[in-house]
């Protein structure tokens, strides 16, 4: 059923680095909820792994003395969903946590893994695109950071290098009137993949103009994506109804959703619209703007 060349257990994130410096057809491993899929799948044979289950580099959720919070790239959707941190800061991916599968996949699936995984249904990606989250990478050659709107290469497809294991997440200071929001749509309450998956951001003045706005989508390109043209239109603003009615609409210009056989290619812009003005609308709230 599975098909496994080698099961390599590195110790140290030294010795993984040399590992798959060497060996860069290696397939890390880390929940396995999508690794063993493809594996069961026969998607993947013959495949050479490592598990990262004894490296504590890649573990944790910390709050640095400027702000920054990092998120260790086998940070459990579980342990994310429990992390006074992550509710304090950045509650939107408390709520994207418990909305990805049930409480076992939770347990076991990690949010590194999930970004890696290239998926634009993951449930992490349109909060971390709307925080403008920085990834934070190493190979034996040394360290890189990239910004997750540019790690993203196409469906299931993302710019890591063979011999690169992601570290951690970076999310940026937040500013005192931040608020945020995620909203996924699926068939099913649970246990299933969003249709369309929004999240908002915003930062807003003591007047309640919004002085940073932000809008992600998953399912609606073949990679999440932000919506610009919405968010250069709420930027300065103090929206009222018909401007969250626009905002909706200009979210739909960034998208290039389609048809499939879960939904239409019609009903997925209509859920971009509703979705888009409903989740910035609960950020701006969230930040303490008053409509």
């Amino acid at each position: 059923m599975y098909s496994v060349s080698e099961l390599y257990i590195p110790q140290t994130l030294g010795e993984a680095l040399a590992y798959l410096s060497e060996h860069p057809d290696t397939r890390p491993l880390a929940g396995g909820t999508d690794v063993l899929v493809q594996m069961r799948a026969k998607r993947l044979e013959d495949v050479r792994l490592m598990s990262l289950e004894k490296l504590p580099e890649l573990t944790g959720i910390r709050c640095r003395e400027d702000g920054v919070v990092e998120i260790g790239a086998l940070t459990t959707f579980t342990q994310l969903a429990a992390s006074e941190t992550v509710a304090q800061r950045a509650p939107m991916l408390r709520t994207a946590a418990l909305a990805m599968g049930g409480p076992q996949i939770q347990n076991r699936a990690t949010i590194g893994g999930n970004v890696c995984n290239g998926a634009t249904s993951a449930d992490s990606a349109p909060g971390l695109f709307a925080l403008d989250a920085v990834l934070v990478l190493q190979s034996a050659a040394g360290e890189r950071r990239v910004p997750i709107t540019e790690f993203y290469s196409g469906p299931g497809r993302v710019k890591r290098d063979p011999k690169e294991l992601l570290l951690h997440i970076e999310l940026p200071a937040a500013a005192p009137r931040h608020g945020d929001c995620y909203l996924k749509f699926s068939t099913r309450k649970a246990m299933d993949l969003a249709l369309i998956g929004c999240a908002a951001a915003c930062e807003i003045g003591e007047d309640g103009a919004v002085s940073k706005a932000a809008i992600a989508l998953g399912v609606a390109a073949p990679t999440p994506i932000r919506a610009s043209e919405a968010e250069a239109f709420l930027t300065g603003r103090k929206p009222g109804l018909e401007d969250l009615e626009e905002a909706g609409r200009l979210a739909l210009q960034s998208a290039s959703p389609r048809s499939s056989w879960r939904a239409s290619k019609e009903y997925r812009e209509q859920l971009i619209r509703t979705l888009a003005k409903r989740a910035f609308r609960a950020a701006y709230e969230s930040a303490g703007g008053v409509l």
